[in-house]
């Protein structure tokens, strides 16, 4: 036990050991739902290093745990040696190099193996709402002014920019509280192209029993 403990205080598996303890503390935030394990995914890019696939949190994660393992059972061989003074010194800095060349090889096969369980999502996109339906916001809608709300998949709300090409006929002039669709995104303007919507005239599914 007294030669573990010495091991576990020796450089560099104390530097490794205080980064540990950091991702332990990390996780128990996760557990208490404090935060989230994909929390540094927009902060850093493993993909540079052959980590990329998984939350970067986990990576990471993965990386402390093993390097920290890995420098501990070489600061156990090194004591065991009987070696002090300046060869003791570089044999612990070869211990640490050693730490994160096999943790770093280790992680990319456990992250290679297991990426497809951690499907990347694309990023959000303006694209994302054309074909829905949408409040008009505005007094009302022209081909050079106008704002409407629309419901994102995944359930809040965003006010855009949108035109409608005019004059309108007197059926399709949208007023504030008026439905509209949004057919078509202009980058240039950054804007979406709006229609008038009627729900009743929308289609409807066919019911299985009469396909």
């Amino acid at each position: 036990m007294s030669e573990f403990l010495s091991a576990a205080l020796t450089f560099p598996a104390v530097l490794f050991g205080a980064a540990l303890v950091v991702v332990v503390c990390f996780w128990l935030l996760v557990l208490a739902g404090v935060t989230g394990p994909d929390s540094f995914d927009t902060d850093l890019d493993a993909d540079s290093a052959g980590l990329g696939g998984v939350p970067v949190a986990v990576s990471v994660s993965l990386l402390v745990l093993v390097s920290w393992f890995t420098s501990l059972t070489g600061s156990v061989l090194v004591l065991r040696s009987g070696v002090t003074g300046t060869a003791r010194a570089a044999l612990h800095v070869l211990v640490l190099a050693g730490a994160l060349l096999i943790a770093l090889g280790v992680v990319r096969v456990v992250v290679h193996r297991f990426r497809r369980y951690f499907p990347a999502e694309p990023p959000p996109s303006r694209q994302d709402f054309v074909g829905q339906v949408c409040t008009v916001r505005t007094g009302s809608v022209s081909s050079d002014f106008g704002q409407a709300e629309v419901v994102a998949a995944d359930g809040s709300t965003a006010i855009v920019q949108v035109r409608q090409p005019g004059p309108p006929d007197p059926g399709e002039v949208l007023a504030s509280g008026s439905t509209g669709l949004l057919y078509a995104y202009d980058a240039e303007g950054e804007f979406f192209w709006i229609a008038a919507y009627d729900a009743a005239l929308a289609p409807r599914p066919v019911p299985r029993e009469a396909r």
